[in-house]
């Protein structure tokens, strides 16, 4: 899969992961790049910095992906713009909530954004790729969705949804030509890590920074391009999430009691 004079979505993209995916994708020669996110001055803004460099090449959409009909909106105008889609980027995502006292308003808001809009883009996106016989659809998910997420329930089991998912993509419509990736970082300098600092109970952000180098969004761009041009299902900006992952497979009971641990730490520094 290579980018240059390809179609992409980028949700989320107002700031962040997002916004260095949208920035990458253009420069490795998409043919357009749309950024969508619920901040629509900010999805605009990058657009227009795109376009500036390449006139008539990126459109900024403000868009709620939890939301059902939004989504399809996003795509709808996607393609009236530039044609069909080549590359999905299922980006966007929130952090809601801690633990069990978590309201259900949060959990449903994380639910809807950290994997509902996954279905509503592919059950849209797909039909139509596999009558072309290809197309690309890779989601942010976090190691969180491997791993788990200490401090932080809506999120973790959310993020665990998003990979089962992408999972079940690939082994469903793999053969049809449908391609797919799951992003999977640890900490990334974000809003959502330093948002995650000022949500009451919840011990995720410095978690996050206790467990894995925090890196900049454009190191992750660097690893999703060269994970979409090998079509490599897991993309791992930290390269540690996979060593974690295999002793988990390996000792689930042992890895809970590490984790449990962990927390413990984290609670004693408090």
């Amino acid at each position: 899969m290579e980018l240059a004079d390809k179609v992409v979505v980028v949700t989320g993209a107002a700031n962040g992961i997002g916004r260095a995916l949208a920035r990458r994708f253009h420069a490795e020669g998409a043919r357009a790049v749309v950024v969508a996110d619920l901040d629509a001055a900010g999805a605009t803004a990058v657009a227009a910095e795109l376009g500036a460099a390449r006139p008539g090449s990126a459109l900024g959409l403000g868009c709620n992906v939890g939301v059902d009909a939004e989504t399809i909106g996003l795509i709808d105008r996607a393609e009236d713009a530039f044609g069909p889609i080549d590359l999905f980027f299922a980006n966007a995502g929130i952090g809601l909530g801690s633990d069990l006292e978590t309201s259900d308003a949060d959990w449903a808001a994380t639910w809807a954004v950290n994997w509902q809009a996954h279905l509503y883009a592919a059950r849209r996106l797909v039909p139509d790729w596999i009558a072309r016989g290809e197309g690309y659809f890779c989601s942010t998910a976090s190691a969180a969705g491997l791993l788990a997420q200490i401090g932080n329930a809506p999120y973790s089991v959310t993020k665990h949804a998003a990979v089962a998912f992408a999972e079940w993509l690939s082994v469903t419509y793999g053969d049809q030509g449908v391609r797919v990736s799951c992003l999977c970082p640890m900490g990334v300098n974000t809003n959502m890590l330093a948002g995650a600092d000022q949500m009451a109970g919840s011990r995720a952000g410095n978690v996050v920074r206790a467990t894995s180098d925090v890196l900049e969004p454009e190191q992750v761009a660097e690893v999703v391009v060269e994970g979409i041009r090998a079509e490599h299902f897991l993309l791992l900006p930290h390269p540690d999430v996979l060593v974690h992952l295999q002793r988990k497979a390996a000792d689930i009971d042992r890895w809970l009691a590490g984790m449990r641990r962990l927390q413990a730490r984290m609670a004693a520094m408090e």
